[in-house]
């Protein structure tokens, strides 16, 4: 609530089902301006995921990153998202991107002597995808 202090306001609070959170809770946000958005029901595992995105963006973006004003933040988070989504590897499955599958293992030895890496700069270099030259 010290928000408007800082001359800072904020719209929305995202929340869970949780009975911490009394009815009396959203009313004094609902008198500040604060619109509570309740995440959904049957998915327990909604904050952590959101919380893993948020700190492998902070991590890999934004502690590398001087940002000037909203829109260079947005353009920031527009690129990390496209990164995110098509090229970075997730452990969680297979170390595969999600929009893309992983390719076939090389086997051949003599093959492996003679790959072409691509290097794609994303954010001036911040963030780097790596490819097979075609």
């Amino acid at each position: 609530m010290d928000l408007e202090d800082e001359g800072q306001h904020a719209r929305f609070l995202i929340r869970d089902h949780d009975g911490k959170f009394p009815v009396l809770f959203d009313a004094v946000l609902a008198d500040a301006g604060i619109k509570v958005v309740l995440s959904g029901i049957r998915i327990p595992r909604m904050n952590a995921i959101m919380e893993r995105w948020i700190h492998s963006c902070r991590r890999e973006l934004l502690d590398r990153t001087l940002i000037s004003n909203r829109p260079h933040l947005l353009h920031a988070l527009r690129e990390y998202k496209k990164y995110y989504n098509t090229h970075r590897p997730h452990q969680g499955i297979a170390n595969a991107s999600p929009r893309r599958t992983l390719p076939p293992a090389v086997t051949d030895q003599a093959a492996l002597t003679r790959l072409d890496i691509c290097q794609r700069k994303r954010l001036d270099g911040i963030l780097n995808e790596y490819h097979h030259a075609a």
